[in-house]
């Protein structure tokens, strides 16, 4: 009884834990945002930096760490009344301007599902599953393929500069689960795939057929780990930039319902 109340609120604790450091689930003004980064730009970064960005005297307030002041209310208070005790002093901006700059601020902390996204996400939805090949990795909602992760809530799981990142830029770190490999065993087989899971006594191989297969360290007379992700840098000039926007706008709409507070 007494292990299973501790594990109780342990996980009650995480998970209030994890609410208060989540923006509010809320579509943002585009327009609101646009005007509050101005006004931020020119009012907070002597202390906070540039488009949130850690600062000289004041921490960045972006998406990097965890914040105690998360609601629209609780950063209006303190970014009009200031903060007792530390620098942060009161504003003497317009109540019009700070929400503006408060809006800005939730931009920078919103998942991507929260956020504004510009760009065509039916267009989107085409290049998906159509000239992007995506849907030969990955899967949404019950469709695709395993070889790649799951993106029916990425979305509701990522910022948007992460998408954007990951469709531009070539990924220096491949996700855990996901590394291409070549094994060859001690009898002359050949496979190729990405691991799933391995250990020093032990490989579980995903092979392009999409079987898996377990073999002992003993088996494989060579293990060759790719230096590359499967998913490709700016789809190698494939997609053209309203392209790559269409798809951007497509994948931040790709989130489940969230539950109740």
């Amino acid at each position: 009884m007494g292990c299973s109340l501790v594990a109780a609120l342990a996980i009650s604790s995480t998970a209030a834990a994890q609410n208060r450091n989540r923006p509010p689930a809320r579509a943002l003004d585009e327009a609101e945002v646009s005007q509050g980064r101005e006004i931020y730009n020119r009012s907070c970064t002597t202390c906070h930096g540039l488009d949130g960005t850690e600062g000289d005297r004041a921490p960045a307030l972006g998406a990097t760490r965890r914040y105690l002041r998360t609601s629209d209310e609780a950063l209006f208070d303190a970014i009009k009344n200031g903060i007792g005790g530390t620098l942060m002093p009161p504003s003497t901006m317009p109540a019009a301007e700070v929400r503006k700059v408060v809006a800005y601020i939730q931009s920078l902390r919103a998942t991507a599902s929260e956020a504004v996204v510009k760009g065509d996400g039916a267009q989107g939805a085409e290049i998906f599953w159509g000239k992007g090949e995506c849907g030969k990795c990955h899967m949404i909602g019950g469709r695709g393929d395993i070889l790649g992760p799951d993106l029916s809530n990425i979305g509701g799981e990522r910022r948007l500069s992460f998408l954007r990142d990951l469709l531009i830029k070539e990924r220096q770190r491949i996700p855990r689960g996901y590394h291409p490999v070549r094994v060859k065993t001690r009898d002359g087989v050949t496979l190729e795939g990405i691991v799933k899971n391995e250990n020093n006594f032990s490989l579980q191989l995903l092979d392009m057929d999409r079987k898996v297969r377990l073999f002992t360290r003993d088996e494989l007379a060579e293990v060759t780990y790719a230096t590359r992700s499967l998913m490709p840098s700016n789809y190698d000039q494939r997609l053209t930039e309203t392209e790559l926007q269409n798809l951007l706008a497509f994948l931040s709409r790709q989130a489940r319902s969230k539950e109740p507070r």
